[in-house]
């Protein structure tokens, strides 16, 4: 198929890139960045607006009411809040151009310094709970689908359906509040808190992965009971093809993309959720730093730990819609 579709070329545009604009991925790529640079660019501006929109001196509620004023002007001075407004925002931009994310009010250190120690640990703890919510999901989903299929063990389908209805509406806080006195405080099989071991991971991330793995695994299904139903899936059985090549190699492949759309919204809602659940277990992470940075008033902190979580979850989003242009290149391209 050719890679190529009529398309309308804008006018005032050379001949060379007006060859690309006729080239669909050309297209798809130029306005994904567009839509990205976007996103990034009020993002930006956002964390930069958080500092100013903080009713009173931010600086002061930093230090405390007890700080002397001439401490008070020298760390004001040193953030650059003197300054005119359109200023601050200039510098500001070059700081991030340049990797600068400030420095932190109460600790003294750089904030990117902060943020490099801590990221890891943040990362490592929601890739896994993304990883095993689609490892207990995709086969999960599977199973009911044909288990289900066409109103059969109906009993088994409202158990499947009313179970995921209640772990996808329990916070993951919760999960982990009940992990902890479950298996922590009452068995003494895992630790109750800290990042120590891979034993330490287990409570975790079991508590960011159930509520995912039971919404994924309602839409795989989904997905799977309607694609059983297509005529190449009949015309395969009638060719006595045997149930598991049906099921993993025709069925499940075909079924994939919302279940990708919705895993890449749930990757990012992981990211999101470690910030409370980092708590419970106090994991040395981003999320129990954006907290403690709240709490302290640590405005530079947090407008730095905020970013990073924005721009993970936009490229999140971004490497999704890429991953589905590949699978599916007629509906992700043609709607770009």
């Amino acid at each position: 198929m050719s890679e190529s579709t009529s398309a309308t070329v804008p006018r005032g545009l050379p001949g060379w890139l007006g060859g690309l604009w006729a080239h669909r991925w050309f297209r798809f790529a130029v306005r994904r960045a567009g839509r990205l640079s976007l996103s990034l660019w009020i993002l930006v501006t956002a964390s930069f607006l958080m500092i100013h929109l903080i009713p009173g001196d931010p600086v002061r509620a930093a230090l405390g009411p007890t700080a002397p004023a001439d401490l008070v002007l020298t760390r004001t001075r040193e953030l650059g809040l003197l300054d005119p407004l359109w200023r601050q925002y200039a510098d500001y931009l070059v700081h991030l151009f340049h990797g600068e994310l400030g420095t932190s009010i109460t600790s003294r250190l750089p904030v990117s310094e902060t943020i490099a120690q801590r990221l890891p640990a943040t990362a490592q703890l929601a890739v896994a709970a993304f990883v095993l919510s689609m490892l207990i999901a995709v086969p999960l989903g599977v199973v009911m689908a044909v288990l289900t299929r066409r109103g059969r063990r109906r009993r088994t389908e409202l158990a499947f359906t009313g179970t995921n209805i209640v772990l996808g509406a329990i916070p993951d806080f919760l999960f982990g509040v009940g992990l902890v006195y479950l298996l922590a405080v009452q068995t003494h099989l895992f630790p109750v808190a800290g990042r120590d071991g891979l034993d330490s991971y287990v409570l975790p991330v079991l508590a960011l992965a159930i509520g995912p793995a039971a919404v994924l695994s309602r839409i795989v299904r989904v997905e799977m009971l309607a694609v059983m139903e297509a005529d190449y899936i009949r015309t395969a059985r009638a060719k006595r093809l045997t149930p598991v090549r049906i099921h993993l190699l025709h069925a499940l492949p075909n079924a994939v993309t919302a279940t990708l759309t919705l895993g890449g919204l749930l990757l990012s809602s992981l990211v999101a959720g470690t910030v409370l659940v980092e708590n419970v277990f106090a994991w040395p992470g981003l999320g129990s730093t954006i907290v403690s940075s709240i709490t302290t008033k640590d405005y530079p902190l947090v407008q730095g730990t905020v970013l990073v979580y924005g721009v993970g979850v936009l490229l999140i989003n971004t490497l999704v819609d890429v991953v589905l242009a590949l699978l599916d290149p007629r509906s992700a391209i043609g709607d770009s």
